[in-house]
């Protein structure tokens, strides 16, 4: 159960609280779709319609690390579930409920198409991340399922500390893609950035990354790049090295931003610009003999993949 001061943050935060320990909130790229017809950089990647796109967690009040760059609030954040986990297909259909009732009051928005708006109303993707570890909730596979029965696509977003779970969504209901976030080549720095609250967790997502390559869905690995932390050239072959193990379709090299409680963290200057993340993702790609395939300066951020996937890029639904 989510504690009553978490409860306050999250509902002045735009939340949509369900049952025990889920919630959905519009992400900016939905509304900046149905306003202005600004896609998310997804669009441009993996071809998905941001604004009928649910942005929701099954964990919003449980994570195994307390990263620096985390713009989330981490106060109340428990690591395990101590209560007997929420139906999957009550979370389903309150999530899209519960995305619904947040959007509703673009229905009278003049910059707002009517038929935006009615394709908004019923959602066909689902980001499973949003806050919290979405691997630490022990009925995901079922979740993904009940998602696919919805016919809806799934992206599953992980820090890649629960490989029992990855293990678990490839044994019984991959999801459309997969993504690891990875902001550490070593484990040094992983220790000083994500600052794990779990034993073994460096082991943990590296035996992540070993499970990944195994998966038939898509496999994205997210590098978040902290200037002045973990953004340095002397970095990019450990990088290339770790990276390498997760055979990804995609590898995105976003910017850290600075915004939310990660003020708290970090500094304005530990976010660096789009040519310096292009700089950086190009020596990846070059280590890893991938190419660079597209970017959206807007968001920071450079998409990478091996040649002959090339043609993946902005086609959703096309798995092999």
């Amino acid at each position: 159960m989510v504690v009553p001061q978490l409860e306050s943050i999250l509902r002045r935060q735009g939340y949509y609280l369900i049952g025990n320990h889920s919630a959905v909130k519009v992400c900016y790229w939905t509304k900046e779709m149905l306003v202005n017809r600004r896609p998310c950089y997804k669009s441009t990647f993996y071809g998905i319609r941001s604004h009928r796109c649910i942005q929701m967690t099954p964990a919003v009040d449980h994570c195994t690390f307390s990263c620096l760059h985390c713009w989330r609030f981490q106060g109340f954040t428990n690591v395990g579930f101590e209560e007997d986990p929420d139906d999957p297909d009550f979370i389903v259909e309150e999530s899209i409920k519960g995305q619904r009732a947040l959007l509703s009051g673009y229905k009278g928005d003049p910059r707002v198409p009517k038929e935006l708006f009615e394709e908004a109303y019923n959602p066909g993707h689902v980001a499973i991340s949003l806050t919290g570890e979405p691997t630490l909730y022990p009925r995901l596979p079922e979740l993904v399922r009940a998602y696919h029965r919805r016919g809806f696509t799934t992206f599953v977003v992980t820090n890649g500390s629960v490989p029992e779970t990855i293990e678990r969504l490839i044994n019984e209901e991959e999801p459309t893609q997969l993504y690891i976030s990875i902001t550490a080549p070593n484990e040094e720095l992983h220790r000083k950035i994500n600052v794990p609250r779990i034993k073994d967790s460096w082991s943990r997502v590296n035996r992540s990354l070993e499970l990944m390559s195994t998966m038939k869905a898509r496999r994205t690995i997210r590098v978040t790049v902290i200037k002045g932390l973990n953004m340095n050239d002397k970095y990019i072959e450990e990088y290339a090295k770790l990276l390498e193990k997760a055979d990804p379709d995609f590898i995105e090299v976003k910017a850290y931003m600075y915004m939310g409680y990660s003020r708290y963290r970090l500094k304005p200057e530990n976010s660096p610009k789009h040519f310096e993340v292009k700089e950086f993702a190009s020596k990846l790609a070059n280590a890893m003999e991938y190419i660079v395939a597209s970017e959206r300066e807007d968001s920071r951020v450079v998409l990478l993949t091996k040649p002959e996937r090339e043609r993946r890029v902005n086609r959703f639904l096309e798995l092999e």
